[in-house]
């Protein structure tokens, strides 16, 4: 991503975090983007555990968290994390022996997703200032990452895709929820939709995903889209696996390790 267009996406996004925190409603895409309105909240109707301030701040593009299968004491990294919702939901789901991750670039959306924290209650999240394409974490940290409509934001998304791969333990999940488009999608009505929904970065098509995914070292992978949002868009579903150790001398994947424990509370300089 040259410099600026992250500080543009920044500086959009931390705009809205201050209104927010000014108990004022958002959105970050036109109205018309999906065929119901921006995702937002509306993708977590089914879920009660929810907090309503995280709700309200909500600027994604479905519920990464509900495919995630987030379990007790696990380690979750949520990329570009926002007013923090996902990371809430996460933490529940690792209960106390468990740490949910986010991290985001804008430092306004960081106080609302701290505030938000305060307010429901959840001492075993964590959030970190950074870039997305580069995680400050240690390699083999986290057990689940997920993201909410973020790395679609990105103009450097194999890094980003090879980082979660390097954060993420042997055995690891990726799950996202992103922007993807149609391969033979029209590219002027593409873009033109892309602004509608916010996609400043541009998004990858069903097979670029995929290859990308593969290209970083993930297997397993499923993408499957949700819902339309004109254009040749679709929201989105992306699952991913990290492979666990290869056994020595053998070319077999080795079972992937039992749940782990909670991992140290260690981030880079």
């Amino acid at each position: 991503m040259t410099a600026g267009n992250a500080e543009d996406i920044v500086g959009r996004y931390s705009r809205l975090a201050r209104a927010a925190l000014a108990g004022e409603p958002i959105s970050d895409c036109g109205q018309d983007a999906f065929e119901d309105g921006c995702f937002g909240a509306a993708a977590y109707a089914a879920d009660p555990a929810a907090p309503d301030g995280a709700l309200r701040a909500s600027l994604g593009c479905g519920n990464p968290v509900a495919v995630a299968d987030i379990r007790p004491g696990e380690t979750v990294l949520d990329l570009g994390s926002g007013g923090g919702l996902d990371v809430l939901l996460s933490a529940r789901r690792t209960g106390p022996d468990g740490i949910a991750y986010g991290l985001d670039a804008s430092t306004d959306m960081l106080a609302l997703a701290r505030a938000n924290a305060t307010q429901a209650r959840t001492p075993n999240t964590r959030f970190l200032h950074g870039h997305i394409e580069d995680i400050p974490l240690p390699a083999d940290h986290v057990d689940v990452v997920v993201s909410n409509c973020v790395i679609n934001l990105s103009a450097d998304k194999p890094r980003v895709l090879a980082e979660a791969f390097r954060v993420l333990r042997p055995g690891g999940r990726l799950g996202v929820s992103d922007v993807i488009a149609d391969d033979a999608a029209d590219q002027a009505r593409r873009a033109a939709a892309e602004q509608r929904a916010g996609c400043l970065a541009g998004t990858l098509t069903r097979r670029e995903y995929h290859n990308l995914l593969t290209d970083a070292g993930f297997t397993g992978i499923r993408i499957t889209a949700t819902r339309a949002a004109g254009g040749g868009l679709h929201s989105g579903i992306i699952q991913a696996v990290k492979p666990a150790t290869l056994a020595p001398g053998t070319n077999a994947i080795t079972p992937a390790a039992a749940a782990p424990g909670r991992a140290e509370d260690r981030v880079r300089p």
